[in-house]
C-alpha cells in the first residue's frame, strides 16, 4: 500500500504542470501521483501520458470531459472525483493511507521526503488524521515571499490533540495548502461538496475538521503557492466576480454543523475562528464586487445563517471588522476596498 496519494487537477496546465509533477517525483515508491486531466485543450493530456508511461508504478492518469464552467477548476477534480455520481473522496484512490491536494500550477518544496519521513513515524505510532506543515507564498515578480506558519499555536514534532493548540492567529487557517488528511476521515463526509463552484476547498478542509482527533505538526515550508498570474482565483478581479461563490461555500460551511455541537472546546474555538474569517472574506469579495445587488446577496446570507443557528449568526455578525464591511452602500464598499489592500500587503496573497 501506497503511503502518500497526491491528486494533481489540471486543466490546460501544459505550462507549468511539469514543474508540479516533478516536485513530487522524490517521493518515489512511497507515493501515488493522480492527473486528473479535466477536459484540457492544450498538451496536459499528452504531458500527463508521458508521465505515467515513465513511472508506471508511481503515476496514474484520469482523463475525463470538462467537469467545470470557470477556467478548469470545478469540484470534481479538486476532490481527487473520478466518476460523475462520486461526490465524494473516489474509493478508487486507496493506496494512499494519507491524501494530499497539489494544484498544477503549484509545487512541493525539497522538504518533501522529510515530510514523507514524519508520515511514516506517524503511521509506525499508529496514524494520525491531519497533518500540518507551512506553506509558502511565491510571487512571481520574486517580491514579499512569505510563509504562513503554525510554530506559535501548534505542538511540532510529535502526535497531540485539539486540546495542544493555542488560539490560532488571524492570518492562520487550515487550508487545502497546509493539510494533509488521512484518507479514509474524508470518506465521512456527510454532505457533497456543490458542483462547478470556486474556493470549494474551504468547504472540504472546514467538514473534515469536526473528524480530525490525532495531529501531527512539520514545521517545514512544504506547500509552495505560486501567486500573480493574473487568471488565478485569488486576484483581486477574480475575487469580485466570483463573490457568488464565496458567499455559498460560507453558507454550506455554516450550515454543516451546529457549533454547539462541537463537545471538544479548543476544536470548537478553531472552527469559530474559521468560519469567522469565511464569513468576512465572502462579504469582503461581496462588496469588492460593488454591484447594485451586493447588499440583497448579503442580507440573504445572513438570513441564511440566522435560520440555522441564530445565536452564533447573531454572533458573528457583531464582530469587528465584519461589522464594518457589513455595512450597505458606497461606505461599507470603501471600507471593504481598503480592508482588503491592508490585508494584501500584511500577507501578500496575490
Amino acid at each position: 500500500m501506497k503511503l502518500l496519494t497526491v491528486t494533481v487537477p489540471c486543466y490546460n496546465s501544459q505550462d507549468y504542470m511539469e514543474k508540479c509533477i516533478q516536485s513530487l517525483l522524490p517521493g518515489g515508491n512511497r507515493v501515488e501521483i493522480i492527473i486528473i486531466d479535466d477536459g484540457s485543450k492544450d498538451n496536459t493530456g499528452k504531458i500527463a501520458d508521458e508521465y505515467a508511461r515513465k513511472f508506471p508504478d508511481i503515476v496514474r492518469v484520469i482523463h475525463q470531459e470538462n467537469g467545470g464552467i470557470y477556467n478548469g477548476r470545478p469540484y470534481e477534480i479538486f476532490t481527487g472525483k473520478i466518476e460523475e455520481d462520486a461526490m465524494f473522496i473516489p474509493k478508487k484512490i486507496k493506496k494512499g493511507v494519507i491524501l494530499k491536494v497539489v494544484d498544477s500550477d503549484d509545487t512541493l518544496s525539497p522538504d518533501f521526503p522529510k515530510f514523507l519521513d514524519a508520515l511514516a513515524e506517524c503511521e509506525r505510532q499508529g496514524g494520525v488524521d491531519m497533518v500540518v506543515t507551512n506553506y509558502y507564498y511565491v510571487h512571481s515578480d520574486g517580491d514579499g515571499d512569505r510563509s504562513i506558519n503554525y510554530s506559535a499555536v501548534l505542538p511540532e514534532n510529535r502526535i497531540f490533540t485539539w486540546e495542544d493548540t493555542k488560539p490560532f492567529r488571524v492570518y492562520q487557517m487550515l487550508t487545502i495548502h497546509s493539510s494533509t488528511f488521512r484518507t479514509e476521515i474524508m470518506r465521512k463526509w456527510e454532505q457533497p461538496l456543490p458542483k462547478h463552484v470556486f474556493y470549494e476547498d474551504n468547504l472540504m478542509i472546514y467538514q473534515t475538521i469536526p473528524y480530525v482527533r490525532k495531529m501531527y505538526y512539520l514545521n517545514a515550508d512544504l506547500y509552495r503557492y505560486w501567486t500573480g498570474r493574473p487568471d488565478q482565483s485569488v486576484q483581486s478581479a477574480a475575487l469580485a466576480k466570483r463573490h457568488a461563490d464565496q458567499i455559498l461555500v460560507t453558507e454550506r460551511c455554516f450550515t454543516t454543523c451546529h457549533l454547539d455541537d462541537i463537545t471538544e472546546p479548543r476544536l470548537k474555538r478553531y472552527m469559530k475562528h474559521d468560519l469567522f474569517m469565511m464569513l468576512g472574506i465572502a462579504i469582503l469579495t461581496t462588496r469588492l464586487n460593488k454591484s447594485a445587488e451586493t447588499d440583497a446577496e448579503l442580507k440573504k446570507m445572513w438570513e441564511t445563517c440566522m435560520a440555522y443557528d441564530p445565536k452564533w449568526a447573531n454572533y458573528f455578525r457583531k464582530r469587528t471588522p465584519l461589522l464594518f464591511v457589513s455595512v450597505p452602500g458606497r461606505v461599507g464598499q470603501e471600507f471593504a476596498g481598503s480592508f482588503y489592500r491592508f490585508a494584501n500587503n500584511v500577507v501578500r496573497f496575490n
